[in-house]
């Protein structure tokens, strides 16, 4: 990994835990004005203390986060259709030059492994990747799960790893059983994992903590932090689990004092 790209990658991870926590706010790019997104930079604000990175696309970025913020950008590349239509049918919609104009430390898409236009995906993961090597801009490669996909060991693992195969330099995917599987698929690509839909704060600490205990890098949450009846208290609870290897027992006393 050429200089550049380790020093952008360096500023993702935590370099005492070797962990990340991102905030992943881009849902708008197929959701619309999601819950709790719907001003993002005030939901935003109060979280990013307790943050690594931030998951965004360029025009959130641009619209409502201050150029002064120091967290490093996890720039959402990849878009195209909305949630009334087939998601999988993504393009890239950013272009290496932009990423680099907003100082981007990574760059991300979508890839639809078994969907309907999973070539396309794999496509466009691949393309980013060329471009980031040429510029020195680590790629997250995101597996996302089409509607009759079952999220188990045996397609995850299988999504992971052809989005290793494709050379990306990290991975976000589903918490599931066997995931030690899914990790060890990856070789030494981290993988962290995705909060997904809004789910009971302690069930979402303990996907949080089993990850961690089961070889995960990292936790890139958004629903489950920004929906959350505290996100400050949610967000401190998982950097706790993941950088302090905290107990859930632990984490939900962090929690809760502030969700009043």
């Amino acid at each position: 990994m050429e200089w550049g790209m380790k020093n952008r990658f360096s500023r993702i991870m935590n370099a005492q835990s070797g962990n990340c926590v991102m905030l992943a706010v881009d849902h708008g790019y197929f959701q619309g004005p999601t819950t709790g997104l719907e001003n993002l930079g005030k939901t935003v604000e109060p979280l990013l203390p307790y943050a690594d990175a931030l998951m965004i696309t360029r025009g959130a970025l641009r619209n409502w986060i201050p150029a002064e913020m120091n967290k490093p950008i996890v720039l959402r590349v990849s878009g195209g259709q909305s949630i009334l239509k087939e998601l999988s049918n993504e393009i890239i919609t950013t272009s290496i030059e932009d990423a680099i104009r907003i100082n981007a430390s990574a760059i991300t898409c979508s890839v639809f492994v078994g969907s309907e236009n999973e070539k396309e995906t794999i496509g466009n993961l691949a393309r980013i990747v060329n471009e980031g090597e040429t510029y020195g801009i680590p790629v997250l490669a995101v597996t996302a799960v089409g509607k009759e996909m079952v999220r188990d060991a045996r397609y995850l693992g299988l999504a992971c790893r052809i989005c290793v195969e494709m050379g990306a330099h990290m991975v976000k995917t589903y918490y599931c059983q066997d995931f030690p599987k899914i990790v060890k698929a990856c070789g030494n690509i981290p993988v962290v994992i995705a909060g997904g839909k809004k789910i009971e704060e302690k069930a979402a600490l303990e996907m949080a903590y089993n990850a961690i205990q089961d070889g995960a890098a990292g936790v890139d949450m958004g629903r489950n932090v920004f929906q959350s009846d505290n996100p400050v208290g949610m967000m401190k609870a998982v950097q706790a689990i993941v950088h302090e290897k905290a107990t859930v027992a632990k984490a939900l006393k962090i929690y809760k004092p502030s969700a009043k």
